[in-house]
């Protein structure tokens, strides 16, 4: 970590060059060439400045956090130390699975930076690339192993108790991003906000429907209670398609600044919702030639053996760690195979279950909430988006409300089918 005196946004080129020349972590990256260094800004406006460095003789990407909502301005405070806890996320979930996490260069708390690794091209946002109709042959399995991994392996089922807590405590501190998903994914939606917008007048009367609907509103109070009270492992916090690059043979995670000790189904849902959400979406990007229904079985096979495979690692790593010092389940009460199968066979029913729930909220929130998703945004012609959007919504909505009734993600992706 630097020791920068006081924070300054690193708003221009010549700022940016000056700090890299004084922070040896990352002029060591560049072999001290700044003659031709190339700096851009490709930040999505939403939170962040995030600036692509590359040099003759070497590359990194610097991202700094600001003290406001960058897409809303200075109106919407919002904490920088937000980077610290980014920081924390991706050196523990990069320790825990290597592969998927881009490696950490720097950290300067002062001026909320970091430098980590640049995924150079062909990397793209992986929502992009389901935008663009690119089927990911390995995404499934490496994006299961990354689940799998980082929540077993920060949950009770690996840590001891006392361990656990001071994990908890440590990120407990990031209260502003998590009280902004309270705010964004279980309150406005449910209610008139300032904030909300959606494909109007096509959705007037669907937003309308989500606030006045008494058992969706019961559904997802007990999500937000989950979100709120269940420090149940170290979650990304923002798990979407946007906050993942891939390759046909790389897949990385990035942007864990919402990170904290909370529900594993968050994480999954979230994922998983916004695959959902890309489905539905491609009926808007079929054109002369392509109408993406193969492409739609793709990322229906996809979200199945997401979550199969998911469930496969996680129960495997907990059978390898049964006698760790996981204290969720000491071996000396759950002793025996059959007792061990129970329980393992009710926490991933609960856990199926409650990714479910969340990814419901999540697909309801980019519909008619605050921030909406590409994968509709970027379809020109209104009535078709919000008819896209709208097949999304009701399943989203159907999903919270009855998701005890499925006992398996074939379950899930037969009901997708038919409804689209």
């Amino acid at each position: 970590m630097a020791a920068s005196s006081e924070y300054r946004p690193l708003s221009d080129k010549s700022l940016m060059v000056d700090y890299l020349k004084s922070t040896p972590a990352l002029s060591s990256k560049l072999k001290d060439q700044f003659d031709d260094l190339d700096v851009r800004e490709v930040g999505d406006g939403n939170l962040n400045y995030v600036y692509i460095v590359v040099g003759p003789s070497g590359s990194f990407v610097i991202k700094q956090a600001i003290p406001y909502v960058r897409c809303m301005g200075e109106s919407w405070p919002m904490t920088k130390e937000r980077a610290y806890f980014e920081v924390l996320a991706l050196k523990e979930h990069g320790h825990l699975c290597p592969d998927h996490v881009p490696e950490v260069y720097h950290f300067d708390r002062t001026m909320s930076l970091i430098g980590m690794r640049y995924l150079e091209p062909p990397h793209i946002i992986l929502r992009k690339g389901l935008i663009a109709g690119i089927e990911y042959p390995l995404l499934a399995e490496h994006m299961s192993e990354y689940m799998a991994q980082t929540l077993f392996r920060t949950s009770l089922l690996s840590h001891s108790t006392t361990d656990h807590k001071r994990a908890v405590a440590e990120f407990c501190g990031n209260v502003e991003l998590c009280r902004l998903t309270e705010q964004v994914v279980f309150s406005d939606p449910y209610k008139v906000s300032e904030y909300n917008h959606w494909t109007t007048p096509y959705l007037d009367s669907d937003a309308k429907a989500v606030r006045e609907d008494n058992f969706l509103k019961l559904e997802v109070a007990e999500l937000k209670s989950m979100f709120c009270e269940r420090a149940q492992a170290l979650i990304h916090g923002d798990l979407h398609t946007g906050s993942v690059m891939v390759t046909q043979d790389s897949t990385q995670v990035i942007d864990p600044e919402f990170a904290f000790y909370g529900p594993m189904g968050f994480d999954i849902g979230a994922y998983i919702g916004n695959l959902i959400l890309a489905f539905f979406s491609q009926d808007g990007h079929a054109k002369e030639g392509n109408d993406r229904k193969v492409y739609k079985e793709w990322i229906l096979r996809t979200i199945g053996e997401t979550w199969n495979l998911f469930q496969i690692k996680f129960v495997a790593l907990w059978n390898k760690h049964k006698e760790g010092s996981g204290e969720a389940y000491l071996p000396a009460i759950y002793n025996n195979n059959e007792v061990l199968q129970l329980v393992q066979k009710k926490y991933m029913n609960d856990l199926f279950r409650d990714s479910l729930g969340f990814g419901s909220a999540k697909m309801i929130r980019r519909i008619v909430g605050v921030a909406h998703v590409e994968d509709f945004e970027s379809i020109k012609d209104a009535s078709k988006r919000a008819d896209c959007e709208r097949r999304a919504l009701n399943f989203a909505k159907m999903l919270m409300k009855e998701r005890r009734k499925f006992q398996s993600i074939d379950e899930v992706v037969l009901a997708i089918r038919e409804v689209q």
